[in-house]
């Protein structure tokens, strides 16, 4: 299941890296790396800048790679390391369809890169909505929280409204990427639906100390 996992991401890796040096003769000395709010271009940089997605990706799966060793005893990830894996996954895949973006753009063809990256990020939300529900108490991915880490039961409860409120501000996120609506709400959808989970848990961690109900995870 690792192994698969990584050469998944190895694949993309790859390709992104064969890409750049098949291109490469025909890119421009300067090249577009950055774009603002509008779509329109306000950075330039040197073609071998573009090598940074590349790095970035390897860099990703190193952390995954270390997290195991990383995570202390009573945080071990190895009981959903599989859905970490996943995680990994579909972060390199979103780096890697943003480096196809980039290149296309700096081989001279036009789009506007900003809502493409945008409708990226959408579905990477989607994605990772569905799959926050199996994570485990950790100290490196999910809603970190002072009271997810201190109960279990806080943990779970707000990883499973987490998940259901990523899912839905991811598609409202595309839905204002597609129909190309201001990106003030964009940021508004998606703020909403990762913000809202984390003063859930101290909301819920205090009723359920009000209860006499929390008990404390060792």
């Amino acid at each position: 299941m690792k192994l698969r996992y990584f050469s998944v991401c190895g694949l993309i890796l790859l390709a992104a890296v064969v890409a750049f040096f098949w291109y490469l003769p025909n890119l421009p000395a300067r090249v577009p790396i950055h774009w603002g709010a509008d779509g329109n271009i306000n950075g330039w940089g040197s073609p071998w800048t573009l090598l940074i997605f590349p790095a970035i990706m390897g860099f990703n799966m190193a952390l995954f790679a270390a997290l195991p060793w990383l995570s202390p005893q009573r945080f071990s990830i190895a009981s959903f390391q599989s859905t970490c894996f996943f995680i990994m996954l579909i972060i390199t895949a979103l780096m890697g369809y943003v480096f196809a973006l980039v290149l296309y753009a700096a081989l001279g063809n036009e789009m506007n890169i900003t809502r493409a990256v945008l409708g990226g990020v959408s579905v990477l939300i989607i994605v990772l909505g569905n799959v926050l529900g199996k994570l485990r108490r950790n100290f490196f991915i999910g809603i970190r929280t002072p009271w997810t880490l201190a109960s279990e039961r806080v943990w779970y409860a707000t990883h499973r409204l987490a998940g259901k409120l990523a899912v839905i501000a991811g598609v409202a996120c595309l839905v204002i990427t597609l129909a190309r609506l201001p990106l003030w709400l964009w940021m508004t959808a998606l703020l909403s639906g990762l913000l809202y989970p984390a003063i859930y848990s101290f909301i819920y961690y205090k009723q359920l100390e009000r209860q006499g109900e929390l008990r404390i995870s060792p």
